[in-house]
């Protein structure tokens, strides 16, 4: 065999284990991770998919049973911690022959509520017991005029009371006052204070000037 041949030969040898190792590398299985790859990977799956969380539960309520001259008497469903005047907001504000001024003498509009309490608006002619210091000479603590509630000095708590009377417009009516009193009922409407349909709803249970 001449020099060239070897040459030859030698050149092909080293082709074909070349060939043979890159063919293993194609077929040969890749490493397996290492242990703090692997938690890694564990790590990164827990954030990406975090544990729900527990739903919070839900306020609290307390059933109330409103009677008397109410709108809507009934029982009534409210958040925990309501008062009075928000047991009879619910079941529609006072009716026209509520005695608004019995009802000032006997019920705190202020006062919370507990559940399964009953809460009764005397009606005209209804023969009430008065609260505590509450004599034939006291006056109202509502600020009710002849059993109607005046606009000009009742408390926010009985104002809210009247039927079509909410938060907003109690504001409005105490910031107006303020100002200046209302002349009349009429006079609240004109200057802005209520609507025309709020003053149908209390004209027959409020007074004002």
């Amino acid at each position: 065999m001449s020099r060239s041949d070897r040459i030859v030969l030698g050149a092909g040898g080293c082709a074909g284990v070349l060939a043979l190792c890159a063919a293993w590398l194609l077929i040969a299985p890749p490493p397996a991770p290492s242990d703090e790859l692997s938690a890694r990977g564990l790590l990164a799956s827990a954030v990406a998919t975090p544990a729900s969380e527990p739903s919070p539960t839900g306020t609290g309520t307390i059933v109330v049973d409103v009677e008397g001259a109410v709108a809507a008497p009934g029982v009534r469903e409210l958040p925990a911690g309501s008062r009075i005047a928000d047991a009879i907001r619910a079941a529609g504000g006072y009716d026209s022959d509520a005695d608004l001024v019995a009802a000032a003498a006997t019920i705190n509009l202020a006062q919370p509520l507990n559940d399964g309490e009953q809460v009764r608006v005397p009606r005209l002619g209804e023969s009430v017991a008065a609260a505590p210091g509450a004599g034939p000479g006291a006056e109202p603590a509502s600020g009710a005029t002849g059993g109607l509630v005046d606009l000009n000095t009742a408390t926010p708590e009985a104002l809210e009371a009247l039927p079509g009377i909410g938060p907003v417009t109690v504001q409005k009516i105490v910031a107006a006052r303020q100002e200046q009193p209302f002349a009349s009922l009429d006079d609240a409407v004109t200057r802005g204070v209520i609507n025309r349909g709020q003053l149908e709803d209390i004209r027959d249970l409020a007074t004002a000037g």
